[in-house]
């Protein structure tokens, strides 16, 4: 590797071919991609990157690598550089090839299904580069291993030529992957997204404190590099998480140990100026989005442990019993990384843990910790406390408020929002609502619908922030009780049940102006904060209404943006006659082109909004919707430029 620092030690471990188990053949990855990276859709294309990434990490944990250098190179290729042992290059006992052509081609070899090779692993799927190999255009691979330099190429999994070996007098070592993903695979397109990978491989650096990840794309005129390397690990992720939020206290409280086999690390803070909790969950550097065993471990141990200091120090009597577990991890921010030597993941794209082992090791692991740390700290526990018993105030002075809105729930009563204009089916899957903004576009929208699938919820103005509210305003909020109440969620923090949802798209239709901007934000929060299981669903949608109407003779077209009239109008030719009609709001387009516009089924354009990272998305949130001003400052003045202002009617 050309650019990398030393590894952290020189010395070899032993790790060679006997190490490379082979399971089964490479055959079916071609045929059936989705069986494998789960889509050929842009998420499946980005994991490629990360299968081969993650090989990299497994280095790392083994304590062989402590640098990976990933580059977008401009060919449309991608490539993956580390320190580590390198892949062995000598002869497979099994197959008679190369340990390192035995990786590339066979799928399920690798030195991950073993004793020796890796005593904790990642990775997407377990399949391992060879996949990578098989939906690659090509692959060349180099090694350096051994005073040897290594090289091979493959053309859609298969190899091109024999391994290459030449002396190699640098001292390197370590393995670069070449790849290019396969057009005929991923058939709607082959280019990487710069700010998914970037996502992926900050958070990578924090859950692997001390390794340094480089990040390059070589794709624009002027080549783009950012460094994330993280000393402090996850103690930095939760600080980079709670930077627009205001820490209750200022220690991050950190647990770091092993138990049978099991690593757990976890940070925790908990913040003044916030109504619900953030925890993220890592299996072996995978995220968890679904929880599992180790997420219900650390809710255990937080509930039981803190009911007891507030016991101790007298903040809790008996006869008031115990505050909830929602109680206390009220504002909480946490990140808990467990390294499992033999992972069991629950669904193919492994987003829950399965382990029950997992939960009672975190349970004690992090109750010593927790236990020891905060009797050395008695302010920090009591601050802690102060806030969980107010949460349990407010929800018990929320919980009138939430009876009234149960009371008027369409589950147990036919009392519906009365500006609520519904529609005929009784079918969530086929029905959709649009909730828009005021009276008069509430109007147009009602006189254009399809009645029979299409219902319209008006709210008036902008509704409540609820990043700064707490729950017993958000339930005596007309607007936010219409919401609930017309869409059947039923209160927050239950669990949601997709049988009591009347619509099965959520579309939220503002004017395309700064203020339905706003709006549309307000909106996605309450959403996002209140039941996010909706927006994971893919239930939220948000309508695409057009900006002007362009008029030429008889014939007219909508532009949706800037970009379209642009377009539309350097078509017309320099001497053409048009007009050009401003929509400042859904209220002064007619029913019918609201209808042909924004939303008939076959003419209409919607965005589905998708959570692609929730930490980040939870980051965000905060920034633009909480109350720190400085952290929504620097956010725009940082993006101001990625912003078309005339788009904004600025």
């Amino acid at each position: 590797m050309s650019e990398a620092s030393s590894p952290p030690s020189p010395v070899q471990s032993e790790y060679g071919a006997d190490q490379i188990q082979v399971l089964e053949g490479l055959e079916p990855v071609r045929k059936r991609p989705g069986m494998y990276i789960g889509t050929t859709g842009p998420r499946g294309l980005h994991h490629l990157v990360y299968e081969v990434v993650d090989n990299a990490v497994d280095e790392a944990l083994a304590g062989h690598c402590n640098e990976i250098l990933v580059s977008l190179c401009a060919d449309g290729s991608a490539s993956v550089t580390d320190n580590g042992r390198g892949i062995p290059t000598d002869i497979h006992p099994r197959t008679g090839k190369s340990a390192l052509e035995t990786v590339l081609t066979v799928l399920h070899a690798g030195g991950k299904f073993g004793g020796g090779g890796y005593k904790v692993s990642g990775g997407l799927h377990g399949v391992g580069v060879s996949v990578v190999n098989a939906l690659s255009e090509w692959v060349e691979v180099t090694v350096y291993r051994q005073g040897q330099r290594h090289t091979q190429r493959f053309e859609r999994g298969a190899p091109i030529g024999i391994l290459k070996s030449v002396d190699d007098s640098s001292g390197k070592r370590g393995t670069q992957v070449v790849f290019k993903p396969d057009i005929q695979i991923f058939s709607i397109g082959i280019e990487f997204d710069y700010l998914t990978l970037s996502g992926r491989l900050r958070e990578l650096a924090y859950l692997n404190g001390g390794v340094r990840i480089v990040f390059r794309d070589e794709r624009p005129e002027t080549p783009h590099e950012e460094i994330y390397h993280y000393e402090g690990g996850i103690k930095e992720y939760v600080q980079y998480m709670n930077a627009g939020k205001d820490p209750l206290h200022a220690d991050i409280i950190y647990v770091n140990n092993e138990k049978d086999g099991v690593q757990v690390e976890a940070a925790l803070q908990w913040c003044v100026d916030a109504y619900s909790d953030s925890i993220l969950g890592f299996a072996n550097n995978i995220r968890t989005i679904d929880g599992g065993t180790h997420i219900e471990g650390l809710k255990t141990v937080l509930t039981r442990t803190l009911n007891t200091f507030a016991r101790k120090r007298g903040k809790r009597k008996e006869a008031e019993g115990n505050l909830a577990g929602e109680n206390i991890r009220e504002g909480l921010t946490a990140v808990l990384s467990v390294k499992v030597p033999d992972p069991e993941f629950e669904g193919q794209t492994k987003t829950k843990l399965g382990n029950t082992e997992v939960r009672g090791i975190v349970d004690t692991v992090v109750g010593e910790s927790l236990s020891k740390y905060l009797e050395f700290h008695p302010q920090v526990i009591d601050l802690i406390l102060e806030k969980a018993i107010q949460a349990f105030n407010a929800a018990e002075a929320a919980r009138r408020a939430r009876e009234l809105v149960r009371r008027k729930s369409v589950l147990e009563s036919s009392t519906l929002p009365g500006k609520l204009a519904d529609c005929s089916s009784r079918d969530p899957s086929e029905s959709e609502i649009y909730i828009v903004e005021g009276d008069s576009a509430g109007g147009s929208a009602k006189q254009g619908r399809d009645r029979r699938n299409q219902a319209i919820l008006p709210l008036r103005g902008k509704i409540l922030n609820i990043e700064k509210t707490d729950d017993a305003k958000i339930y005596k909020n007309t607007e936010i009780q219409a919401l609930i109440t017309a869409l059947g969620l039923g209160i927050k923090g239950e669990e949601f049940d997709e049988k009591n949802l009347r619509y099965h798209r959520i579309v939220i239709m503002t004017d395309a102006d700064v203020d339905g901007a706003h709006i549309r934000t307000l909106i996605l929060t309450f959403f996002f904060r209140y039941q996010r299981a909706l927006v994971q669903g893919g239930y939220i949608y948000i309508a695409c209404p057009p900006l002007y109407k362009v008029e030429r003779g008889k014939n007219h077209t909508y532009c949706y943006n800037e970009q379209d009239l642009k377009k539309t109008l350097a078509g017309f030719g320099e001497k053409a006659n048009y007009t050009i009609q401003r929509f400042k709001g859904l209220g002064e387009m007619m029913p019918k082109q609201l209808w042909e516009t924004t939303m008939d089924p076959n003419t209409r354009t919607m965005k589905r909004v998708e959570i692609e990272d929730a930490a980040e998305a939870d980051r965000i949130f905060t920034i633009l919707m909480g109350d720190k001003v400085a952290p929504r400052r620097e956010f725009i003045e940082a993006h101001s430029a990625e912003l078309d202002l005339a788009e904004l009617d600025i």
